[in-house]
């Protein structure tokens, strides 16, 4: 079973939820809920997060998207997130923090829309990192505000990838013309003569991605924010994703199609490289 832990951030302090019967991840102790805008990520070192600030800085951003006048207390969730997470079972956390659109009193038995979850971290294993993974199409999925991560696509992304095929890691959103644009819950990467390639716009501007951005030119890899065509995959020498919890993951098979020579190559290796070293440096308790 799922170690699911649920919060509701009060003026009073952090109070906990019930957990709802058959709840086995974040989605499902959200359903029935007037969703709105969140963020997930992980923790390292049991306690301490990577670029915090950015995800609430993108927090506010969604709630601005989506046109609200309710204001995030940053502090209030700092304080709130270091106490949940210091006092955390497991070693690491997955984390996630949400707005509600509206408060739930009836639900909830609190006013509070700020909300936050955890669950045990369970990283990709090491040989997704050595081998790399697949990835497919997902025409059918798209995310009409691309700008704003908000809840109500987690729950179609959530509802789509029931059923799917399980051999595949992750589904790759496309626009109207076939231009990779991300992963359902990653960026995507390309690589082909040595340049590194992903989407600039029509993309959720994750924070990995923004770290990744920064660290190819300091180790000498040049990028370019353009999308990868889906017929161009055959011409890819490299493919990844990047996320929170996934860092920088080799991609060696898209929609059938293998990348490359089938093995994670020499650039997703060095940006994988560069991006723990990164981490190691910069994770920090969220600061009140």
């Amino acid at each position: 079973m799922v170690d699911l832990r649920f919060f509701a951030v009060t003026d009073e302090g952090v109070r906990p939820l019930p957990i709802p019967q058959n709840a086995h991840t974040f989605t499902d102790l959200l359903d029935g809920l007037p969703v709105g805008v969140y963020s997930a990520l992980r923790t390292f070192a049991h306690n301490q997060f990577l670029f915090l600030d950015a995800h609430l800085d993108r927090t506010e951003q969604s709630m601005r998207l989506m046109g609200w006048d309710k204001q995030l207390n940053r502090q209030q969730l700092c304080a709130a997130l270091d106490e949940v997470v210091d006092g955390a079972p497991t070693a690491d956390s997955r984390v996630r923090f949400d707005m509600l659109a509206q408060s739930a009193p009836q639900r909830l038995g609190t006013e509070s829309r700020l909300l936050i979850a955890t669950m045990p971290l369970v990283p990709p294993p090491s040989e997704y990192y050595e081998n790399g993974v697949t990835t497919a199409f997902a025409a059918e999925l798209t995310r009409p505000n691309p700008l704003a991560k908000t809840a109500e696509y987690s729950q179609r992304r959530a509802e789509f990838l029931q059923g799917q095929d399980t051999a595949v890691y992750e589904y790759l959103l496309l626009d109207e013309v076939g231009h990779i644009l991300e992963g359902s819950g990653t960026n995507f990467w390309g690589v082909r003569d040595g340049v590194l390639y992903t989407a600039g716009e029509g993309i959720l501007e994750g924070i990995t991605r923004k770290i990744i951005l920064q660290l190819a030119p300091q180790v000498g890899i040049p990028v370019r924010l353009q999308a990868v065509h889906h017929d161009e995959v055959a011409a890819l020498d490299e493919a990844a994703l990047s996320g929170s919890s996934r860092a920088f993951l080799p991609v060696v098979r898209i929609e059938g199609q293998v990348v490359g020579d089938g093995r994670p190559g020499p650039i997703s290796k060095k940006l994988l490289k560069a991006y723990n070293s990164f981490v190691a440096a910069n994770i920090k308790r969220a600061e009140v």
